[in-house]
């Protein structure tokens, strides 16, 4: 335990604490040191017991402002945090239903080139049975004359 001399409204106090949190006891010591010095300034000389109940009680008052907003401020960041995986779920299924499409449209190329290659062939066939007819027709023509 380390021993921390502190210094309050004109008087010597010593006070202990933890290894380490010296420095810490000091700033608080100040802290509550400089919101009594200006309630003294502001009320003046009404009673160090009654200074010091007033000083407290601002002091719990700033304590539990500062926890309800620290409290809303969680609600917040819980809904923001919500709010972000409902949009990154979003994201997600966004982003799985595009690849589902984008393998349709593939396969729908494929069959497409498919069908394609498939009426070229029947197109190269009518052709070629075409000129096949039309050569055998000039053939038999030239036989008969």
């Amino acid at each position: 335990m380390a021993n921390v001399n502190i210094k309050f409204n004109g008087k010597d106090f010593l006070l202990s604490c933890d290894d380490g949190q010296e420095e810490h006891l000091e700033e608080l010591a100040n802290h509550l040191g400089n919101k009594f010095d200006k309630l003294k300034l502001d009320l003046g000389n009404i009673g160090e017991n009654k200074l010091l109940l007033i000083t407290s009680i601002k002091i719990m008052d700033e304590y539990f402002e500062t926890k309800k907003k620290v409290d809303i401020n969680k609600k917040e960041i819980k809904n923001i945090t919500d709010k972000f995986k409902e949009l990154k779920a979003l994201a997600y299924n966004y982003k799985d239903n595009k690849e589902n499409e984008a393998k349709i449209f593939s396969e729908n190329i494929t069959k497409l080139e498919n069908e394609i290659q498939n009426l070229k062939n029947q197109y190269d066939q009518i052709i070629s049975n075409t000129t096949q007819q039309i050569e055998e027709f000039v053939e038999k023509t030239n036989l008969k004359n």
